[in-house]
């Protein structure tokens, strides 16, 4: 049955009688789309943070000091940074079902390699640290392009102004794979210790880099391009979903150079590298720092670091809603990460009080992982085609170089006091400078939605960055 909606009108009048309808074909849209991005995401941020959880044991195995794994850990995103802007217009040219398939399959493999890393070492004629950090880069180079490639593909289906919700539906894996990962890591960590004679941490990289080369195939087989490309949909919801991306597409530039001549990505940068130090030091050393509190079984550890991100999931998901309902986005940018900066450096002044420091590292992880639902959707806001591929991918690429200093705060502050909330008084300061900066950014970083009747003369071009295969 198709839904009656005139596309035309429905741009021309939001609040009007089609509304609605419109509402519930990108309900559906995002039913049929947001669950598989759901899982691969949670695998893939799994074994992204699953290295912190591993380093309560894998260091006194292999003979690593915390400087060798603290360059390990923030080398996974040298390779991240080198490849991030080539793969995500490789997947605007090639498309999202292939590229994200070789993502997923090629960043399982080198996953689970990272469990084998001393006889590997041994078959190149390289000590195991070296092999470590081979590992890492290669993950990084793996898995570079994925988080903006869907970000651009969400933008495939969805109008700016509608993406926040839909992002915040993908990005509740981030704290769901962390409430489920950490205390899967920690029970796979002591209770597989030692069997069939592999280590612990050897079995958690094998176990949780494996379902990434399956997802990797039910991507190939099920993600769907574009709207041309499925069933669905009606002739009449198509039109009116590449309409709409027309529409918001009109005025904005989409060549490839326009995303480094912007001021406002380059603002995007700052504000994220700054937010990534605090986010990425955190994910690294939160089971370390519940560790250093007193908590010695790993499994306890687990449970212990899933709370915060517990508290986080239910928070992100309001906050991803009241911002797509309230239209505004400088707020609800800023004012999270700012006050999840002061909740981290709170969390540490109450380190020794268990239960008040989790209150305020939970305050921290959801400003921390809700402020990415309205961040993401910023670029295509005031950029479209090629242009928003390059800058989503320019956002994240230099970003991700706060992964390196997230990963060596926390670090070079134990050494230097013996202390490692002193690191974290630091990340939570460089998430107090991300949510100043947000208040400082353009205001047509942030400018609300303008529903503009669409451009026939523009339609041709822009269509052809629509529903790529």
């Amino acid at each position: 049955m198709e839904t009656n909606i005139n596309p035309s009108r429905t741009q021309a009048s939001p609040d009007g009688p089609d509304t609605r309808a419109e509402d519930e074909i990108y309900r559906r849209i995002a039913w049929q789309l947001i669950p598989l991005l759901f899982l691969c995401y949670i695998v893939a941020y799994l074994d992204r943070i699953n290295i912190g959880v591993a380093k309560l044991q894998m260091l006194a195995n292999l003979g690593f000091s915390n400087a060798v794994y603290a360059f390990g850990a923030s080398i996974f995103f040298w390779g991240y940074v080198v490849f991030e802007v080539p793969s995500n217009i490789l997947l605007h040219k090639i498309g999202a079902r292939v590229w994200i398939a070789r993502i997923m399959i090629s960043w399982g493999i080198v996953s689970t390699g990272v469990a084998f890393v001393q006889p590997l070492a041994a078959l190149c004629g390289i000590t195991p640290a070296a092999m470590f950090y081979v590992l890492r880069f290669l993950l990084g180079a793996c898995e570079a392009g994925f988080f903006p490639g869907i970000v651009l593909y969400v933008s495939y289906w969805f109008p700016s102004h509608r993406q926040s919700q839909v992002l915040g539906g993908f990005l509740l894996a981030l704290p769901v794979s962390t409430v489920i990962g950490a205390p899967l890591s920690g029970w796979i960590l002591e209770s597989m210790n030692g069997a069939m004679n592999i280590h612990g941490w050897q079995w958690m990289f094998v176990l949780e880099g494996l379902p990434s080369v399956l997802l990797g195939v039910a991507v190939l087989t099920r993600l769907h391009g574009g709207p041309d490309s499925v069933q669905w949909l009606s002739p009449i919801e198509k039109e009116l979903v590449k309409a709409n991306l027309v529409s918001g597409a009109v005025g904005k530039r989409h060549e490839f150079s326009a995303a480094f001549k912007d001021l406002r990505i380059w603002m995007m940068c700052a504000i994220y590298l700054a937010y990534g130090t605090g986010f990425y030091g955190l994910a690294f050393w939160l089971p370390t720092i519940i560790h250093s509190a007193g908590v010695k079984n790993s499994f306890h550890v687990g449970l212990l670091t899933a709370i915060p991100y517990a508290g986080a999931a239910i928070y992100m998901t309001w906050h991803a809603t009241h911002a797509r309902k309230s239209d505004e986005r400088r707020l609800h940018t800023a004012l999270p990460v700012l006050i999840g900066g002061i909740g981290l450096i709170l969390s540490a002044a109450f380190s020794t009080h268990m239960v008040i420091s989790l209150f305020f590292m939970t305050v921290a992880v959801s400003g921390l992982m809700s402020v990415m639902t309205v961040f993401w959707s910023l670029p295509s806001g005031f950029l479209s085609g090629t242009a928003v591929a390059t800058g989503i991918a320019v956002v994240s690429s230099v970003g991700s170089l706060s992964g390196i200093l997230g990963s060596f705060v926390s670090s070079i502050a134990l050494d230097l006091t013996g202390d490692i909330k002193s690191g974290t008084y630091v990340l939570g300061g460089m998430m107090v400078l991300s949510g100043v900066l947000a208040f400082l950014a353009p205001r047509s970083t942030y400018g609300n939605v303008v529903h503009a009747p669409l451009a026939p003369a523009d339609t041709e071009l822009e269509l052809n960055e629509v529903g790529r295969q």
